[in-house]
């Protein structure tokens, strides 16, 4: 029964990641489920009925936890927290590495969008929220994650769910679209072709980490974005900028000399301007994008 196990890891690391945000955090939750499933004696693993099941609920307790201590550690963090940007699209074949990012199904659920709502979230919203309405484990297994009752990781899911923006997201051919505009009027320093890009009320957001150089407050307006984006072309030359999918959706990644140093997700509006923008710095986050292999845009 122990050995049946393995096999369980990939859906882990998908509950893990959408529950933290946090590749390296992920994988050390899923890592600690199954140090405490081996810790079993043998005859208390081949009395647990579903395995599956006993993981999921250990891995959640494991992310609750984190959760619960994350928001003093972030407090500390220097600028923005943004979770870890992923490479690749929704639907890419996945390999059969033990690379936990080649574990990771890209869908809506992983979009940065989707995931900074998700951070505003109590750590017991978000458990209930994702467990229940991205992986529908039912509320009766939540309850036993939560050490609550049904009725109650009911209300929490619900309550988690207002928070989650009901539009609809930008068809990724008209996101994809727009970032490459966006993408050629950053290497012209076209202020005007940026600001007519940008929403007049969007708002850019970095992470550095204090380990890479990053604004630290969110820059807010189309005009004052478009101002610092071409600010940072004219600062920054020899940067190559390339049209990549990040967390499954159309982003661009800055890279010097062959090294990512930064890696932008974009959100749009209803008519398609650009909304939001996230920019990951923060090398420590960047590690996964190394050698940037992702295949070269048509």
């Amino acid at each position: 029964m122990g050995d049946g196990v393995v096999g369980e890891r990939r859906q882990l690391i998908n509950v893990a990641y959408r529950l933290l945000g946090s590749l390296a955090e992920a994988e050390d939750a899923v890592q600690e489920a199954y140090a405490r499933w081996y810790a079993l004696p043998p005859p208390r693993r081949d009395e647990i009925a579903s395995p599956g099941a006993w993981l999921t609920t250990v891995t959640g307790r494991v992310c609750l936890d984190v959760l619960g201590s994350a928001r003093a550690r972030r407090e500390r963090y220097v600028g923005a927290w943004l979770p870890d940007p992923l490479p690749g699209r929704a639907g890419r074949p996945h390999g059969t590495s033990g690379d936990p990012a080649d574990q990771l199904v890209l869908d809506e659920s992983v979009t940065m969008a989707f995931l900074v709502v998700l951070e505003t979230m109590t750590p017991a919203e978000r458990v209930a929220f994702v467990l229940h309405d991205v992986f529908r484990y039912p509320f009766a297994e939540v309850a036993g994650v939560l050490d609550r009752t049904p009725a109650a990781c009911k209300q929490l899911a619900a309550s988690a769910r207002r928070r989650v923006r009901t539009g609809a997201p930008a068809p990724a051919g008209g996101q994809a679209e727009t970032v490459r505009r966006v993408k050629e009027a950053w290497e012209a320093k076209d202020i005007a072709a940026l600001v007519d890009l940008l929403d007049p009320a969007a708002v850019m957001t970095a992470d550095g980490g204090g380990l890479a150089g990053a604004a630290l407050r969110p820059v807010e307006g189309g005009p004052h974005i478009a101002r610092y984006m071409a600010g940072i072309a004219v600062k920054a030359p020899g940067l190559e900028l390339l049209e990549r999918p990040v967390n499954g959706t159309p982003g661009l990644v800055a890279r010097r000399a062959g090294t990512v140093l930064t890696v932008a997700a974009f959100d749009l509006t209803p008519d398609g301007r650009v909304a939001r923008i996230w920019v990951i710095r923060n090398p420590e986050k960047l590690r996964i994008w190394a050698g940037d292999g992702a295949p070269s845009p048509r």
